[in-house]
């Protein structure tokens, strides 16, 4: 039912293979599109591997991190200040022997050459297993065809000289690193030691019966289940993805944010550990107990907004959604953040897009079409590239952007296409593995369940509000009128079924019963049976098959928008605002709408990755003590990763404070968290400095006396909240100013 965008974000599966020869065909004919880099290109040919393979965002995020790093060492051998990051280097402790290369007459033509050898030889390996092979593999030697490459040559002696050799060379030290690298790649990523806690639920079947610990995941059983890649998984019960993925070795991460724990005899390695999520004890419910049911119970409740009837219209522009300031650091602040019964976070918006100076458009639309579209969007099944290529998707329509300059964390000279590619696709892999490792190997320890499992086991043991009331149990799911209530004689639900009354009923969405036909029903929000309960997704899907602490959307979201605002120099995306079109009853997969167009737009990197949050609490996935966590370790992880890989670069990135002399005012490091420092060049007497807030109010004052060199000055942050804010000098009669983004 989509309709692609130029981008080709969220195209429909069946059109993969018409759009890569409709590609491969304009490689060929029109000249000014082969002009992208090499990179680039071998970047589509992995996005479009990835949406034709299962729906392994673990395994994925590997692949683009190794395929990202195999393609950056074939530029860096040929460069005289960066470094390779496996070529040549012992990583942990696998060592790549290199002799180096003579330099080249023509270094860019060779290093096109050595980037898509690598590339085509790794892609080879990695999607060998792959269900899309034959499209893969026909993608793969189209595009060396019209490059001028010849496939044949194999040889690995790249002491020839040969580009091609050095690529080969490449892609088998990456083939051999990741036979050993802990992900267990050798048996096709299975499961080691992994046991399931808990007996498989029957999603068809009423409540939950099975379940043992309420705090332990659960398997789906279904009569078939499709992956959201959109391929049938044989015998309809899948195991655990990656639930062994914390020892998959990382990029930027170090013993110091390792934990390693033991469960059932085994060793589990955490890494970022934060704590554990909040747990049910049906024995003696607590504090901890009644925020079980919070988290859970508010997922239900979200699901009644996914209707156009409701008559709830929303401002869902920048003006009203996003600039989020502060995010609870305990998870029984949560619920001050989300809101319960209307939806939605605490986001100030902005007053103004700081690249036009003009108030952001507001854009009513139905909550309904915005909840529906959000859950969708974000959800990455079978038209789009897994939660991290989502974000490789995002980079490369930013680096397409009209108004975009491809330079460094923004200032220095402009990089040609081919370095900002090659590092930026360096930097963003290294921080998608990472958030990978950690929010799986959080996954695996913990264990934790889905609102599916959660839900319907509280309906079974029946209400916890009232112990005078009918069907009472301490640990059953309270009530909240007009929510969550009680069945009772005479109730629409129980008409045909008397033993029906005592049972718990919800005011949620109503489920793929309601939909006969995708393209004209909706399922609609109403009264059902808390047994019955279903997630807002493709009823051959229904959850993912793994642990839901912490949210992989969320870590893998917030990794890259730290990221990216790092790489781009910029909170803000070009131009002050980035959008997508979900046209009016074109969007949707199961279900009619959105009714009218809907168009998602974020200001910033991190409205983005916090809307995505959101968007799994909308679609039945995660409550939100999967996702606060998730956010809070990729504001570290995505850093982390980026002055990482940053090391790699040498001086050729003008970034150092002694490297911006030619700047009169600047202001770093950028993001900041209690401190920054602004350096001054060339100017005398006294000055004023103010920081002000996105909204234009001075927060903070300061001044100082400038002597007329290179100076530098402290800028106390202590004080601000996390957010976006203007630093202004005032000397001389002029005024000049820096974006500065607080972190937290």
């Amino acid at each position: 039912k989509r309709k692609c965008t130029p981008v080709f974000w969220h195209c429909p599966k069946e059109t993969h293979v018409a759009v890569a020869a409709f590609l491969l065909t304009l490689f060929s004919s029109i000249p000014t599109i082969a002009q992208q880099s090499a990179a680039r290109q071998w970047n589509e040919a992995l996005l479009f591997s990835i949406s034709n393979d299962f729906a392994r965002p673990t395994i994925h995020a590997r692949n683009l991190f190794h395929i990202s790093s195999a393609m950056y060492d074939a530029w860096a051998v040929y460069d005289e200040v960066a470094e390779p990051y496996l070529i040549g280097r012992t990583v942990h402790g696998f060592n790549t022997p290199f002799q180096g290369v003579p330099l080249p007459a023509d270094v860019e033509a060779a290093r096109a050459e050595a980037i898509s050898y690598a590339a085509y030889r790794l892609l080879r390996h990695r999607f060998q297993l792959s269900p899309g092979i034959w499209d893969s593999y026909s993608y793969y030697d189209s595009l060396m065809n019209v490059m001028g490459y010849n496939t044949s040559i194999t040889s690995l002696d790249y002491t020839t000289g040969s580009a091609a050799h050095l690529g080969n060379y490449i892609a088998n030290c990456y083939i051999q690193y990741g036979f050993q690298d802990g992900s267990n790649e050798q048996l096709a990523y299975t499961n080691q030691y992994y046991e399931p806690w808990n007996n498989a639920l029957s999603p068809q079947a009423p409540g939950n019966p099975d379940c043992i610990d309420a705090n332990r995941w659960q398997r789906l059983s279904l009569t078939s289940f499709i992956d959201q890649a959109g391929n049938v998984i044989p015998g309809g019960t899948p195991p655990f993805l990656s639930p062994e993925w914390g020892l998959v070795r990382p990029f930027g991460m170090t013993e110091d944010d390792l934990t390693i724990y033991q469960r059932d005899g085994f060793d589990w390695w955490v890494y970022n550990d934060p704590g554990a999520p909040c747990f049910m004890d049906t024995g003696n419910v607590d504090a901890e107990s009644d925020l079980y049911k919070w988290n859970f119970l508010l997922v239900s409740i979200w699901q009644s907004h996914l209707d156009t009837a409701d008559g709830v219209m929303w401002d869902i522009s920048p003006a009203s959604l996003g600039n989020v300031q502060n995010y609870p650091t305990s998870m029984y602040d949560h619920p001050s953040f989300h809101n319960l019964l209307e939806g939605g976070d605490p986001g100030q918006g902005y007053d103004v897009n700081p690249s036009t100076g003009q108030p952001y458009q507001p854009q009513l639309v139905r909550r309904g079409d915005y909840a529906r579209v959000l859950a969708e969007f974000w959800a990455d099944g079978p038209n789009s590239y897994t939660p991290p290529g989502h974000w490789f998707e995002i980079l490369n329509h930013v680096s397409d952007h009209p108004l975009f300059e491809k330079r460094y964390r923004g200032p220095g000279p402009v990089l040609n296409d081919l370095e900002w590619d090659v590092k930026s696709y360096f930097t963003l892999g290294g921080g998608v593995h990472d958030a990978a490792v950690t929010a799986w190997g959080i996954k695996g320890f913990y264990d934790y369940l889905r609102p599916i499992s959660a839900i319907r086991f509280m309906a079974d043991l029946g209400q916890s509000s009232d112990p005078e009331y009918a069907n009472y149990h301490p640990a059953g799911l309270p009530l909240i009128p007009g929510f969550i209530e009680i069945v009772e004689e005479g109730d629409p639900l129980a008409v045909d079924s008397v033993e029906l009354v005592g049972k718990i009923k919800l005011y949620t969405w109503r489920g793929h019963g309601f939909i006969n036909d995708f393209d004209t029903d909706m399922a609609g929000v109403g009264w059902i049976l808390a047994e019955r309960w279903y997630p807002y997704q493709q009823a051959s899907f229904v959850s993912p098959p793994f642990a839901g602490y912490i949210s992989g959307h969320s870590t893998f979201s917030r990794t890259a928008a730290e990221i990216m605002t790092l790489l781009t120099g910029d909170p803000f995306f070009p131009g002050g605002m980035s959008e997508f079109v979900a046209h009016a009853n074109e969007f949707l997969e199961f279900e009619a709408g959105p009714s009218t167009d809907v168009v998602l737009q974020w200001a910033t990197y991190r409205d983005a990755s916090d809307q995505c949050s959101l968007s799994r609490i909308w679609g039945g996935i995660h409550p939100p003590v999967d996702d606060i966590p998730g956010r809070h370790i990729g504001m570290v992880i995505g850093p982390q990763a980026f002055h990482f890989a940053r090391s790699y670069f040498g001086t050729d990135i003008v970034t150092d404070v002694e490297e911006l002399s030619s700047d009169a005012f600047a202001v770093f490091p950028n993001p900041a968290t209690d401190m920054a420092m602004m350096r001054v060049t060339g100017m005398k007497g006294e000055a004023q400095f103010e920081v002000m807030d996105i909204n234009g109010r001075v927060v903070s004052t300061q001044s100082a006396i400038l002597h007329g060199g290179e100076q530098l000055v402290n800028i106390d942050l202590s004080d601000l909240n996390a957010g976006i804010y203007m630093v202004r000098l005032t000397a001389m009669g002029q005024f000049r100013s820096a974006r500065l983004a607080v972190t937290r």
